[in-house]
């Protein structure tokens, strides 16, 4: 898990495992949606989720290409935006994928506002 807002493509044509750019035809909604998130979120907007074992991973403004962080082959947001016309960003709320039930209340607090202000974007 990481703490950051992630857009298509998460394929890239030359599938090198990661730091391919992986521009869709709709990059700059993308990016302005996953903004829209990122810039809300106490941790995420900072960009540096300090998550154990990557601490030195970095997301400027809290987003990310896909592709450019790694490199994901059939995908479902790329699936969807291809196959479906739908716009849909991938959200990693957490460094720990199944957090327990006490941080639960934490996590709420960290995303209202995002999730707020991504439904009005949207």
């Amino acid at each position: 898990g990481s703490v950051v807002a992630s857009y298509p493509y998460d394929d890239s044509p030359t599938h090198r495992p990661t730091g391919v750019y992986s521009k869709s035809a709709d990059d700059e909604v993308f990016k302005y949606l996953a903004k829209a998130y990122a810039s809300h979120h106490p941790i995420m907007r900072t960009g540096k989720p300090n998550c154990p074992g990557e601490e030195g991973e970095t997301f400027p403004d809290g987003i990310t290409n896909g592709a450019q962080w790694y490199d994901v082959e059939g995908g479902m947001q790329d699936y969807n935006y291809m196959w479906a016309n739908c716009f849909e960003i991938t959200l990693e709320l957490s460094c720990c994928k199944y957090p327990p039930t006490s941080e639960l209340p934490k996590e709420w607090e960290n995303n209202r506002e995002s999730l707020l202000a991504f439904i009005e974007k949207v």
